[in-house]
């Protein structure tokens, strides 16, 4: 059904697929295959006729933490790479409002930048009581491209959408809740029991009729966000080389390095 990948694995549970962000080691940053893993993934579950239904989480104690630090690096001189990774963005955005079938995010701990825009990307999301939502682009010096601008304005108020988007701030749990960022929160030890419950619930529901009510709502998040996601990928493009961010994340590599010697060496 899947491609064999070990930084995204699927596994059957009946008519449920648990789709995994699997880089625990760190903290499932995005990086070049698992971003391309990324935009592949839902055609081939859109395409296993046993499937109904779909969970989202991440190995270990994140759902994901945005960009791995050295992918990020190599978009400061790499331009194929750029145009590659914006074409990647746009599939992943394109595909999970398309997705036929409903999808519940588990998020597990931190989803913090394309991590956050994936677990918004889902129709249903359950966040454990320690998990945050934040989407810190515009703190490293990019565009909020891969999300931040096309989904945050259809779940809550463009005033909170402002502030969050601007600042970088975490979003905890409950305040998601309030927010609109997300349905409920769950005790860290039964998120996952809990999300693939929901998703059996769902995989039970009437398909045709399910299936058709959410192609008529992604009409809609297509329509009112078609124009803010394609101008936000370019603006995320060009923001990729500017001084401003590749200066604040060798600033935040160079820390994470540092930090990751002193674990070493203790």
């Amino acid at each position: 059904m899947s491609k064999v990948s070990p930084v995204l694995t699927v596994v059957a549970d009946g008519d449920v697929r648990i789709v995994t962000l699997n880089r625990p080691d760190r903290l499932n940053g995005v990086n070049e295959e698992l971003h391309r893993r990324l935009s592949e993934v839902w055609r081939e579950l859109a395409d296993d006729t046993g499937a109904r239904a779909v969970v989202l989480t991440g190995a270990g104690r994140a759902f994901s933490a945005g960009g791995d630090f050295e992918h990020l690096r190599r978009h400061h001189t790499d331009p194929e790479l750029r145009e590659r990774s914006i074409r990647l963005d746009r599939t992943i955005q394109t595909e999970l409002i398309r997705f036929p079938l409903p999808v519940v995010a588990a998020v597990n701990g931190p989803a913090v930048g394309l991590g956050c825009s994936l677990a918004l990307g889902c129709d249903l999301v359950l966040m454990a009581e320690d998990a945050c939502l934040a989407d810190p682009h515009v703190s490293v010096g990019l565009v909020a491209g891969d999300g931040g601008v096309t989904l945050w304005p259809l779940l809550t108020s463009l005033l909170r959408v402002k502030e969050y988007l601007f600042t970088g701030d975490r979003i905890p749990a409950a305040t998601a809740v309030e927010l609109g960022l997300a349905n409920r929160v769950v005790a860290n030890d039964r998120l996952s029991a809990e999300a693939l419950a929901l998703a059996r619930r769902l995989a039970a529901q009437p398909a045709e009729a399910l299936r058709a009510t959410k192609a008529a709502l992604a009409a809609v998040v297509e329509q009112v966000s078609r124009g803010g996601m394609d101008a936000a990928l370019l603006a995320e493009r060009a923001t990729m080389t500017s001084p401003d961010h590749i200066r604040i994340v060798e600033e935040l590599a160079s820390r994470a390095d540092r930090r990751a010697s002193a674990g070493e060496g203790a």
